[in-house]
Formats: C-alpha cells, sequence, structure tokens
C-alpha cells in the first residue's frame, strides 16, 4: 500500500497548497470549500493506507526484496463480451427521456431495465460459465 499511500498523500498536499491560494485569489468560498473537503478526502484516504499498511503483510510491490514470482497468481475473472451494457443504456435513456415526453416512458424504462441489469448479472451463468 506503498503506493497508494504516496498519491494520496501528495495529492493531499497539493491541495493544502492549492485551496488557500485559490480564497487570496478569488475570495469565493464555495470553491475554497470544495478543495478543502478534496484535502479532508484524500488526507483520510492516506491515513488510512498508512494504517492498514501497518496491519497487513507487505504486497510483493511493497518490498524492496520481492522477485517477480512474488506477485504470480490469478489476475481476475473477465467476462466475455456482452450486449447487456448497451441495454442498460438504453434503459437509463429510456429513463432520462421520460420527464421530457411523458412520465410513463420513465416508467418504461424501469421495467426494462430490471431486465438488463437482471441480464447482465447473469450472463456468467450461461453457456460455458455454468456453473
Amino acid at each position: 500500500m506503498k503506493a497508494e499511500r504516496l498519491i494520496f498523500g501528495l495529492i493531499a498536499v497539493f491541495f493544502l497548497v492549492v485551496a488557500p491560494a485559490y480564497w487570496i485569489v478569488s475570495r469565493e468560498i464555495i470553491g475554497t470549500v470544495a478543495l478543502l473537503l478534496t484535502l479532508a478526502f484524500c488526507g483520510m484516504l492516506a491515513v488510512f493506507f498508512t494504517i492498514q499498511s501497518r496491519k497487513i503483510d507487505p504486497r510483493p510491490e511493497d518490498r524492496k526484496d520481492a522477485e517477480m514470482i512474488d506477485g504470480v497468481g490469478e489476475v481476475g475473472f473477465f467476462p466475455s463480451r456482452s450486449i447487456w451494457p448497451f441495454w442498460c443504456a438504453a434503459t437509463v435513456m429510456l429513463m432520462a427521456l421520460g420527464p421530457v415526453f411523458g412520465w410513463w416512458i420513465t416508467l418504461l424504462g424501469v421495467g426494462l431495465g430490471i431486465w438488463a441489469v437482471t441480464g447482465w448479472t447473469y450472463q456468467s451463468y450461461r453457456d460455458e460459465y455454468q456453473h
């Protein structure tokens, strides 16, 4: 977690410098508050990663004596190509058009959205991926 801690720590330092500079230049409160909240968020993540890195064993990328073979393992599961993201996007489009042309279109989009999300969720339980 060394890399993550460093990244979020540097981003927090950046916003620590930028927030007061923004206030001095613009005297605008909302933007300054947004920058300070971003600073707080990145600072919390940096502290979290620092605490977690002390609790767990170091990952291979965090150790100086690690070999390439230490990082070998299963990368993950990558599903085959799918049409379901298209149908999910189409239902979101229908739901966005609902307030413009009629609320019944939004209800149609919700119904089709349930179908599309269910299909996308269970696509890995068919064909060669069936359990």
